[in-house]
């Protein structure tokens, strides 16, 4: 089996997943052939939040130290990352802890706390225009031709400024809070989209992060959106071609009002 790099972030729109190529047989219409796939790498990586371990996560391998520091951010841990250092397969992130609540297994398969949800303060409004604009930004390269991926993206001021695949959902929405974690973003200014469908336990990271408008492709449940609106997320999904959805604090997308 091959193994290579794919390439780092870019105009292909790639983020630098690992991947290998497998040989099958495929069955279409009657007829069998060999086909080689792209086949995408999972690995498991430990999340230490001040030496004591928080999580163990299955991911892709790329973006450890966004993964560590938007983990312990959207979960509630903390609300600011001194540092993050990866050692093998361990992220090791140090920080102020604020919660020390039980873990549980969220609906998006990776580990959850009950922490609590914040409530996020901003003023930030977008266009519908904006909302397009998001949603189509979250298509990868890497998606197409594996299509064992989820991806998120992280806007600030209309600006592309994180992008993140992975075999988790909750794993990309971690990796691009990092990012603007490690690099200083107004979070309160940024709007988050993504690919999976939203939860409870998936709003809940938005809100802890502080991130005011999020924009799914997929569908949301009961509890995902009274968690939106209990926090101050706009709450956007099905969002696909030229309509969306807006469950949650409509005024935070201009020109939806009768």
């Amino acid at each position: 089996m091959k193994h290579t790099e794919i390439m780092e972030p870019g105009e292909s729109g790639r983020v630098g997943l690992s991947h290998t190529s497998q040989k099958g047989l495929q069955y279409r219409a009657g007829e069998v052939r060999e086909v080689e796939d792209v086949i995408v790498l999972e690995n498991t990586f430990r999340i230490l939040l001040n030496g004591e371990q928080v999580a163990a996560q299955v991911a892709t391998d790329e973006q450890l130290r966004e993964l560590g520091a938007g983990f312990v951010i959207d979960e509630g841990l903390a609300d600011e990352v001194e540092s993050v250092t990866v050692r093998g397969n361990a992220i090791l992130v140090t920080a102020p802890r604020l919660c020390a609540a039980q873990t549980e297994t969220g609906s998006s398969g990776g580990t959850s706390y009950r922490c609590g949800v914040r409530h996020v303060r901003s003023e930030l409004a977008i266009t519908p225009e904006e909302v397009i604009e998001v949603t189509e930004a979250i298509f990868s390269e890497d998606w197409q031709q594996t299509g064992a991926l989820h991806c998120a993206v992280l806007f600030s001021e209309g600006r592309l400024v994180a992008k993140a695949c992975d075999v988790g959902r909750h794993n990309t929405v971690d990796k691009v809070v990092g990012a603007a974690v490690l690099a200083g973003i107004d979070r309160s200014r940024c709007v988050l989209g993504c690919t999976g469908r939203q939860p409870s336990g998936m709003v809940k990271k938005a809100a802890n992060a502080g991130i005011p408008i999020l924009v799914s492709r997929a569908a949301s449940t009961d509890q995902g959106i009274a968690t939106a609106a209990a926090a101050g997320v706009a709450l956007v999904c099905f969002s696909r071609g030229d309509r969306f959805t807006v469950y949650t604090h409509p005024e935070r997308v201009a020109g939806l009002r009768p």
